[in-house]
């Protein structure tokens, strides 16, 4: 009787240290960690590297995001650009300054312990601007002196037409990824379609900054950034995650 009541103690035992170590490893397995909340600022690396590279061209573009939620970012790129544009007809100087303002939301579930991205997102771009005309040429569909190509004289078209403006919308996709802590390497594509833009008296823009170049016929247009980026942590929240056997959150 006694060696049976001991064997059931000693049953009731083994379950009772199996539950604890469940438990236990359970524990273990379930982890708590933070996400990072807080502002993002960077600069485009491709208009300097085109500044420098061309002469034609000078430009900087500055970008940032704020994280609101958690796949949710509120976005902007402030910049500048000066390009002079050689057409068959027109070879003028547009310089002037835009901001782009809107969101971007992430797509990406990352795994325990990253924040990169991969996300789509749209703009507002608004711009003031000038366009400088140093030269143009004479160009009709019915030439009887044969005056196609010659150079223009009249003084009035030359010169600096200013106070005008353009705004466009903007659809984007991209990526930001984590190099080393809180530094990210981007870039996105953008397609834009001008809304509203303010010509000169003389011709048409065929040059526009933030929104680039406008053709004939089309208001889209096509861009891309590539971005380096530092992120200053503000807050972080608490997020629960479970590992399973690779490492992996659950």
């Amino acid at each position: 009787m006694s060696r049976y009541f001991i064997s059931i103690v000693f049953l009731i035992c083994c379950i009772f240290r199996g539950a604890a170590q469940d438990n236990e490893e359970s524990k273990k397995d379930s982890i708590v960690y933070k996400e990072k909340y807080g502002l993002r600022l960077g600069i485009d690396l491709s208009k300097p590297i085109r500044s420098f590279t061309s002469d034609n061209y000078n430009g900087l573009e500055l970008a940032g995001d704020f994280r609101i939620s958690k796949n949710l970012y509120i976005a902007a790129e402030l910049g500048t650009e000066k390009k002079t544009t050689k057409e068959t007809l027109y070879t003028f100087t547009t310089s002037g300054s835009y901001l782009k303002a809107g969101i971007d939301y992430n797509l990406y579930e990352n795994w325990y312990g990253m924040e990169n991205l991969i996300f789509a997102g749209g703009r507002l771009g608004v711009t003031t601007f000038s366009q400088d005309l140093e030269e143009y040429r004479i160009y009709t569909t019915s030439p009887y002196w044969e005056e196609n190509n010659l150079p223009g004289t009249d003084e009035n078209i030359l010169g600096e037409y200013s106070g005008l403006n353009a705004q466009w919308l903007e659809v984007l996709f991209g990526m930001k990824v984590e190099l080393f802590n809180n530094l990210y390497l981007g870039g996105t594509v953008r397609l834009a379609y001008l809304l509203n833009d303010t010509p000169p008296d003389a011709y048409a823009n065929l040059w526009v900054p933030g929104f680039q170049k406008v053709t004939d016929g089309s208001r889209f247009g096509l861009t891309f950034n590539y971005t380096l980026s530092y992120l200053i942590p503000i807050f972080k929240k608490t997020k629960k995650g479970v590992l399973n056997k690779t490492g992996t959150e659950e």
